[in-house]
């Protein structure tokens, strides 16, 4: 493992995640629970923990309170008189006095932090994206080739380029053209039907990263993105290379699984999909824990009801403090301290921390928010016409019920 004394990881946590509403209505998507008992946020920051990476900013905006106490209570793991840290790190207006207008702004406002700090290198990170990746080895790639930039590049299907900031290599990974989410890309030759995709992961040299922010800001014309502005200027006078996630450089188990759960029904889909009988992603992978905070709760349990029938659950995930009085839970995932009463039924759905299900009552394709009760004999993610009169539904039929809503 290299040195990485001299690394600084900024974690750009500020989105709005507006496609991903309700989820997003009292919180940022990096702090949206998934898995069962994790948030968002939770893989790159245990990315950074694995990896060796000591200090990380965490650029907050958008209704941060909930990822600020996340990270106060789950993530004080560090020693800052080592000088170790996880830090929030709010808009304070240093620079202007709005709001951060892209990913590039996000950081020129905090170039001070940057500037004061006696490290080398700068690792850009995004805080809504769900994977393992050891950083390490890609900071040995970019130091080995000494170049002023690196991006983490993966392979995705060519139908689906026009969602990512596509890129080109020569033979020795030197990237030679960067289109932000073109509508056409060029497959690769070594793998039919696939381009290279940018995952939204820079490697900076520190001076060269202030430079070119600087230079950004002073463009009228500007986005202040990275994808837009940063990175196609850098490539018209600099050497930049590509680092391909999912090889066997680094620690962590090469499952080459990246997701942006940026919908409701891509949220559903890859929370789903921990359940599959070998899942993409492996949450209990022993060599790559992810760490989150985790309340004082008992056992998950399963105790009979009034009628007799016993509790029971198939093919779900459980977390602490679950209890299934009489209910039946078949193919979903339950946070800490859900309830579900006698001849409940609760099928292929996502239940957030706190939620009671009535006796008799039936769930089927649906993410129920924190704290919600479902009265007993309710039924939702059944009847789309008036399930449509009260929710939220997504384009393939996921009902969300929000937080704090009253039957």
């Amino acid at each position: 493992m290299p040195n990485l004394d001299r690394t600084l990881a900024l974690v750009l946590a500020g989105g709005t995640g507006s496609r991903l509403h309700p989820l997003t209505e009292d919180r940022a998507k990096p702090a949206v629970p998934f898995g069962g008992k994790y948030r968002i946020i939770d893989f790159v920051l245990s990315n950074c923990l694995h990896s060796g990476i000591r200090r990380v900013l965490v650029v907050t905006q958008y209704k941060s309170h909930s990822l600020q106490k996340h990270l106060r209570d789950g993530w004080s793991v560090y020693n800052p008189e080592l000088g170790e840290y996880i830090t929030p790190v709010p808009p304070q207006m240093r620079r202007g006095g709005g709001w951060y207008e892209g990913t590039a702004d996000a950081v020129y406002q905090n170039l001070y932090l940057l500037e004061r700090s006696t490290d080398e290198e700068v690792l850009i990170l995004s805080g809504d994206h769900i994977y393992r990746m050891d950083y390490a080895a890609m900071i040995r790639f970019h130091r080995q080739h000494q170049a002023p930039a690196t991006l983490a590049c993966m392979e995705v299907p060519t139908a689906e380029a026009h969602a990512f900031g596509i890129v080109t290599v020569d033979g020795q990974e030197r990237v030679t053209t960067f289109m932000e989410k073109p509508a056409d890309a060029v497959a690769l030759e070594t793998s039919a039907g696939h381009c290279l995709a940018s995952m939204g992961i820079y490697v900076f040299d520190k001076a060269e990263l202030i430079a070119r922010l600087h230079a950004d800001h002073s463009h009228t014309n500007s986005t202040h993105d990275f994808g837009h502005d940063i990175l196609p200027g850098l490539l018209s006078d600099a050497e930049v290379f590509a680092y391909r996630f999912g090889g066997h450089a680094g620690r962590v188990s090469p499952d080459r699984y990246w997701r942006d759960v940026g919908t409701v029904d891509a949220y559903y889909e890859a929370s789903m999909a921990l359940l599959e009988p070998v899942p993409p992603l492996d949450l209990y992978q022993q060599d790559w824990i992810i760490r989150t905070y985790q309340g004082q709760n008992p056992p998950a349990r399963t105790v009979p009801g009034e009628s007799g029938h016993e509790g029971v659950f198939v093919n779900s995930i459980l977390a602490g403090g679950v209890v299934i009085c009489g209910g039946g839970v078949d193919g979903s995932i339950l946070f800490p301290r859900v309830r579900v009463d006698d001849e409940a039924l609760v099928q292929d759905s996502i239940l957030f921390d706190g939620v009671h299900v009535g006796a008799g009552a039936e769930l089927k394709n649906c993410i129920v928010e924190k704290q919600v009760a479902i009265p007993p004999q309710e039924r939702i993610g059944l009847v789309p016409e008036r399930d449509r009169e009260r929710f939220t539904i997504s384009s393939k039929g996921i009902v969300v019920v929000p937080k704090g809503y009253r039957f």
